[in-house]
């Protein structure tokens, strides 16, 4: 299988590139790319930087993957951006190499969807199954788990952790940590309930969908403090894998607070 490369493209001696790659015109591919199987470039995508882009992929007209960090302690070191396999970007997608301060190195899974300008900062980890919408942004040193969906205009501040199968809407800016299966909305974002849309879509089935929805109205209650109802919902939903995955998420060490419903649940 051969690698077919335009001939306006650049690419850099040093660069490694695997077989059934595909690089459109006036691309500029840098010495320390490597770029997995069967990926497609589109025309003027620019990769800098110590960045891997995964096997399968395909990245739109104008992307720009591996460039530095915008952060003022960085000074050229050699961090990295690895991206996985089967992902879809669109056009002017950035995704931006990690810092030395936090590991040196971006993360992005596998089989997600970025859509035209949106952007991952440095020392993100996102999961796999992501979609970021139009414009959405995620800041440095975000935490995004697998099959979170981040509507179009959309912005998360750094250090967020935002859990697995939650939903965030368009326009939200979130400044604290959502659940996973949370659906978030708003400015500044609040937790609006359970992404139940998600859930089913992803065939969670009905028994689960209703222990979740008993374990959120018990956790977000007036009654009692936040500990004791963390508390209580443990003992209630021990049995429940996706429950308990909340209240882990809500007990784990966090740098941003946690992302609460405006009114009672």
């Amino acid at each position: 299988m051969s690698v077919d490369i335009h001939p306006t493209a650049i690419v850099a001696t040093g660069a490694e590139i695997a077989d059934g790659v595909s690089i459109g015109p006036y691309c500029i591919i840098g010495e320390h790319a490597r770029i997995g199987a069967r990926t497609t470039l589109a025309s003027h995508v620019v990769i800098e930087g110590h960045t891997r882009v995964g096997e399968d992929c395909t990245v739109r007209n104008f992307a720009n993957l591996g460039g530095p960090p915008h952060h003022t302690g960085y000074n050229g070191e050699p961090t990295e951006l690895v991206i996985g396999d089967r992902n879809k970007l669109w056009e002017h997608v950035t995704m931006h190499i990690g810092t030395p301060q936090a590991g040196g190195v971006t993360r992005v899974g596998d089989d997600g969807m970025y859509m035209a300008t949106s952007h991952v900062g440095h020392d993100c980890t996102v999961g796999d199954n992501v979609i970021l919408a139009h414009s959405a942004t995620l800041g440095g040193h975000v935490q995004i788990g697998d099959f979170v969906m981040v509507s179009g205009l959309a912005a998360v501040h750094q250090y967020c952790r935002v859990g697995r199968y939650s939903f965030i809407g368009g326009l939200a800016a979130v400044t604290k940590d959502v659940i996973p299966y949370g659906l978030v909305w708003g400015n500044h974002a609040h937790l609006e309930g359970l992404n139940l849309v998600g859930l089913k879509r992803r065939d969670f089935g009905r028994d689960t969908i209703g222990e979740l929805r008993s374990a959120y109205r018990l956790l977000f209650a007036e009654e009692g403090t936040f500990q004791e109802r963390i508390d209580d919902t443990a003992a209630t939903f021990g049995h429940s894998a996706p429950v308990m995955e909340i209240i882990d998420f809500i007990r784990a060490d966090a740098g941003r607070p946690l992302c609460l419903p405006e009114r009672e649940v």
